[in-house]
């Protein structure tokens, strides 16, 4: 009997990828970084795009690291393969941080590093209003469409309140619920088929 594979086909070619939006990893997606992830963008033009994966925390203090960093007990996560040894952070400082440029609502990324840690020792700064990123996700011209071309990359809108939420409120198979029901076989299907 034939299966129907149809139903990993993505359709989401009427949504296309833009800064504010996500991209949710299809099942069979493999790799260190991007196996089961969701990556928020933060950027997008036909130049590229970059982006941070919010489903693969890490343990880190970003006091162990950087020199005069205030104890500040903040999520850190894998943010994707590029510059893996330099930090990034997404946040809901708006003006208030200089150099933050808006990304959707209320959220903004980066930012003067330096003025962040005045604030954050002024107490100003919440855990729950920032999230640390170890590298970025970034695409060249045309390659992030020819992925999503490909089926890798399902890409939706997504509420800003679902991006600082806690780690464990935020995993691959709660984004791809809230895509839809086309995709509700996806929650249960093996990372690895071959242990199915």
């Amino acid at each position: 009997m034939k299966g129907n594979l149809d139903i990993f086909k993505i359709r989401s070619n009427n949504v296309p990828p833009q800064k504010g939006r996500i991209l949710i990893a299809e099942p069979f997606l493999h790799g260190d970084y991007f196996s089961r992830s969701v990556v928020f963008l933060v950027a997008y033009s036909d130049k590229g795009a970059v982006g941070f994966i919010l489903n693969k925390k890490i343990d880190f203090l970003l006091q162990d690291v950087f020199a005069n960093f205030p104890e500040f007990n903040a999520n850190v996560f894998l943010g994707g393969p590029v510059a893996a040894d330099s930090i990034f952070f997404i946040h809901k400082l708006g003006n208030i941080l200089p150099g933050s440029i808006k990304v959707l609502g209320n959220l903004s990324w980066g930012g003067d590093f330096g003025a962040l840690k005045i604030l954050i020792s002024k107490g100003v700064v919440k855990p729950v209003d920032i999230h640390f990123f170890l590298g970025y996700s970034g695409w060249d011209a045309g390659q992030l469409e020819e992925e999503i071309k490909y089926d890798s990359w399902l890409v939706t809108d997504v509420d800003e309140n679902s991006i600082l939420r806690e780690p464990k409120d935020v995993s691959w198979t709660d984004f791809v619920k809230k895509a839809g029901t086309r995709y509700s076989i996806w929650e249960n299907y093996p990372e690895n088929p071959s242990f199915n």
